[in-house]
């Protein structure tokens, strides 16, 4: 009998229990679309981060990132240089469809008919902010939109750099108020506000933040004690080791510059870190998609110009590693850049890449995961590349181009257009322009009329022009100029 009352009790605890893990189960919610930051730093290069081979720059937060999710050995912006780019990720479509063939003015900025991530995450109750430079519009000219009008719930947001500079910027505004002045650096700045916002909104639903640094982008102005930390002459040598896309560094006080460009990388290491800490404290990793990258490749450090502009690159000593240009260029040192993406249980840690992503692909690959139709009424150029987080193979539809269109100055030297396909690249350079044309009628009447072609995957360095050695020249040619005066005819810069 004591043995059956003894058999009861356990069934009845036994019972109870999994009565309990059964309501444990219905209660605990099955996760929503992810959340997803994307971190955008301004023209950080390919070979800066310590875990992407720098010599000198100790980056251990994005390291221990890059370690926890996957590396990209060939991601790329959607544009080489500030605002193409910006545009093409917001939108997924080719920048120079919407007009951005150089960076905002001139006309050039992100019209209301586009359609970014923001405003198609809204049909699924996402919550959205963007924080830092925005450099889609000039934010004070009430025509153009500002990054509320593009579908951002809340935004703290600069039209171009931190003014004077990085530290205590005085051209931040917020939700349509400008801020006189806001104390600190501009990364620390970022940061800090993203944090503010996440910790006000709703944890019953699904967040979009875009957070845009200042850093490394000129001007260079980090704190003392961290740039002294880079002043050593033994470091020297080191230094002598980068390389700069081809381009020669040949400008005076080469360590106090770069100490103080060195300096600006742990700033940006340290800042991402803070948020990473911090979303990690509030509970949010776990079904967070975090995209680390870059707008385009590392400012020209060299150019035969005078002006104080000028002056200011001598302080860079940002390097696309072993690649060919740098910032602007087509080559791909102007649009390969970092890539480090994390969601755990979806990423498995420790993944590296080498599968292509474009900054067009963001849109798509996005949607995909929010389970969102992309728009159907217009030429979306990026397509669903997660598999590339998973070094898993996808099949790419369609080439993917970027272009820098400028004639003046030292961009005479390099072609104006690229077009990957697969393993090939190959580059066009457009006609000279002609002395009285405006720009953008130049733009409008050319076509590629002299090329190169490069083995991406055996010659990533582009030393090897194998554009007279290959039977695909007509093809390939033939395809480029198709891409470009397709996307070149969609110009409506007013």
């Amino acid at each position: 009998m004591r043995n059956l009352i003894k058999l009861n009790r356990v069934l009845l605890i036994s019972g109870l229990a999994f009565v309990l893990f059964m309501q444990a189960c219905t209660n605990r919610k099955t996760p929503g679309p992810p959340n997803i930051i994307i971190f955008l730093t301004d023209d950080l290069g390919y070979g800066e981060l310590s875990c992407y081979g720098h010599p000198i720059n100790e980056t251990p937060n994005l390291d221990r990132f890059a370690e926890q999710g996957v590396r990209l050995t060939d991601c790329h912006s959607a544009g080489t240089v500030c605002s193409p780019s910006r545009a093409g990720l917001l939108t997924g479509r080719n920048p120079y469809r919407s007009g951005f063939y150089y960076i905002t003015g001139g006309g050039r900025f992100l019209r209301s008919e586009e359609i970014t991530i923001p405003e198609l995450l809204k049909q699924k109750d996402y919550q959205t902010a963007f924080i830092g430079k925005w450099h889609l519009s000039r934010i004070e000219n009430p025509e153009e939109p500002d990054p509320g009008e593009q579908g951002f719930d809340y935004w703290l947001a600069s039209s171009v750099n931190g003014k004077p500079g990085p530290h205590n910027p005085e051209n931040f505004v917020r939700n349509g108020t400008p801020i006189d002045k806001i104390g600190g650096w501009y990364c620390d700045i970022v940061v800090e506000e993203g944090l503010r916002w996440l910790k006000s909104i709703d944890r019953d639903k699904p967040f979009f933040m875009e957070i845009c640094t200042h850093e490394p982008h000129t001007i260079i102005d980090p704190p003392d004690s961290l740039a002294n930390e880079f002043m050593d002459p033994e470091l020297m040598g080191e230094i002598s080791k980068l390389k700069f896309g081809g381009i020669s560094h040949s400008v005076p006080d080469t360590l106090l510059g770069a100490s103080e460009y060195f300096a600006t990388i742990k700033q940006i290491d340290h800042a991402f870190g803070v948020l990473m800490y911090e979303l990690d404290k509030l509970g949010l990793s776990g079904n967070t998609l975090v995209l680390f990258t870059s707008d385009n490749g590392p400012e020209e450090p060299h150019n035969e110009f005078e002006g104080d502009w000028v002056k200011t690159l001598h302080n860079c000593f940002g390097t696309p590693g072993d690649l060919k240009g740098m910032k602007r260029y087509t080559y791909e040192g102007g649009h390969r850049v970092p890539g480090l993406a994390r969601w755990p249980g979806k990423i498995p840690a420790g993944i590296v890449s080498d599968k292509l992503f474009n900054g067009a692909d963001i849109l798509p690959t996005i949607c995909d995961l929010a389970g969102i139709e992309i728009p159907g009424d217009r030429v979306i150029d990026g397509e669903n590349m997660f598999n590339a987080f998973l070094n898993k193979e996808s099949l790419r539809e369609k080439p993917v181009l970027w272009a820098f269109p400028q004639w003046e100055n030292w961009w005479k030297k390099m072609p104006h257009v690229a077009m990957r396909k697969d393993s090939l690249v190959i580059m066009g350079w457009l006609p000279p322009m002609e002395e009285d044309q405006e720009d953008l009628e130049w733009l409008k009447s050319s076509v590629p009329e002299k090329f190169e072609l490069y083995n991406i995957i055996s010659d990533p360095e582009q030393v090897n022009d194998i554009f007279l050695v290959t039977d695909e020249n007509n093809e390939l040619v033939n395809e480029l100029i198709t891409r470009w005066v397709d996307i070149r005819d969609e110009f409506e810069v007013k």
